[in-house]
């Protein structure tokens, strides 16, 4: 354990007409330095997690941090991006950075604006993250392309519309007791399940509840060394953290598989030295529904075409074998690109320091974070422990 996170903060996620991108990253990350307890002349190195793909006019991004205090000037700043796994590719590089001693305390801020662009070029600008050359004619963007997944895994194991209604229903559920999620209602089995006018098919068997939200938002923590950590408020530590990078090609890979997925889980839980039983609960990336049930079985709580199960029995609800999406997922909390990753970590560390509210996981002492750019090509897992 080389580094733990010590402060964080996070925007509430949805139509946030009344604010700026650049809004957005200043105000977390004058609030993360805050809880931590530190002055931003403590701040070593800034990472910024943006996305953008034509969100923002403002594509040159990385200095937007500075402008949460003057104190921060001429520190090293950059913005990474890894498609959808954009903000644990920030959190990666930061945690790198004091892995290699040559920053002692890192400010990680994830943000996106997504609401402001219309939707068919919202659609236009998520296809960036598939492989243009075979996939950029899909019909209906990056849902089409989970839908063809979907269509595929069907074809495979049989329909498994009852499962992903279960997931989006839980995720609902989950998010109805989070203040920062996007979607706070509980739409329960029933309207996930079945087609209707709010709720229609969106891409192959995919429904409208089966696709995350458009967003907007932002989430930034502070990272810091484990001697410094040590002397802090709370420190929450890093037992793994792994990113695993696959063919960017769907048509070069088991696209049901999700290898990449299960490489990156197998390694982090291998260097945690745990189990996935172990774990107390997992936030992981649910772009869609389907993905969520794929990941079931990368991290190893299914067997290949058994995830359904785990769903249909109930194992990843409040309470069950291994909580899945305490926060609502990015199915109810919502998707802010680059904000994503952060906001996982942070939540994460919330639950495991007590103080997660009405989403609180019972006596959390492990979490488990998957974060996905593409269609499973950035994989990203960390395992957190708090240690004070």
């Amino acid at each position: 354990m080389t580094a733990s996170i010590v402060g964080w903060a996070h925007s509430k996620f949805g139509k946030l007409s009344d604010e700026t991108l650049e809004g957005l990253i200043v105000k977390v990350a004058g609030e993360a330095i805050e809880h931590a307890g530190i002055g931003p002349e403590d701040v070593d190195e800034i990472v910024l997690g943006h996305f953008n793909g034509g969100f923002s006019a403002q594509d040159f991004t990385a200095s937007l941090v500075l402008q949460a205090d003057d104190r921060l000037r001429f520190k090293p700043a950059t913005r990474v991006e890894n498609a959808c796994a954009t903000g644990s590719a920030a959190v990666r590089q930061g945690l790198r950075a004091i892995d290699a001693n040559a920053a002692r305390i890192v400010l990680v801020v994830g943000a996106e604006q997504m609401t402001t662009t219309p939707g068919p070029e919202v659609g236009r600008n998520l296809l960036k993250a598939s492989y243009l050359p075979e996939e950029g004619d899909i019909p209906g963007g990056f849902a089409g392309v989970f839908g063809q997944i979907a269509a595929a895994y069907f074809q495979r194991h049989g329909d498994q519309s009852d499962a992903l209604a279960r997931i989006a229903a839980k995720n609902h559920k989950n998010g109805a007791s989070n203040p920062l999620a996007q979607m706070q209602k509980d739409l329960g089995y029933e309207f996930c399940r079945h087609e209707s006018e709010r709720n229609p098919f969106v891409a192959g068997p995919l429904k409208r509840t089966d696709c995350s939200l458009v967003s907007d938002g932002a989430a930034a923590i502070v990272l810091a060394d484990t001697q410094t950590s040590l002397s802090m408020r709370r420190a929450i530590a890093f037992r793994a953290n792994e990113h695993v990078q696959d063919f960017l090609p769907m048509s070069k890979r088991d696209i049901l598989a999700f290898e990449g997925c299960g490489q990156a889980w197998s390694r982090a839980l291998k260097r945690a030295g745990i189990t996935i039983d172990e774990l107390s609960f997992v936030e992981t990336h649910d772009c869609f529904t389907i993905a969520e049930l794929i990941e079931y079985e990368a991290m190893g709580l299914a067997k290949p075409g058994e995830g359904a199960r785990v769903a249909l029995e109930g194992q990843t609800e409040m309470g069950g074998r291994l909580p899945v999406n305490p926060s609502g997922g990015l199915k109810a909390k919502g998707h802010p690109i680059g904000a994503t990753g952060v906001s996982m970590h942070a939540l994460s560390a919330m639950q495991l320091a007590g103080e997660a509210g009405g989403i609180q996981v019972p006596d959390a002492a492990l979490a488990g974070i998957f974060n996905m750019g593409g269609a499973a090509v950035a994989n990203y897992v960390s395992i957190l422990e708090r240690i004070k």
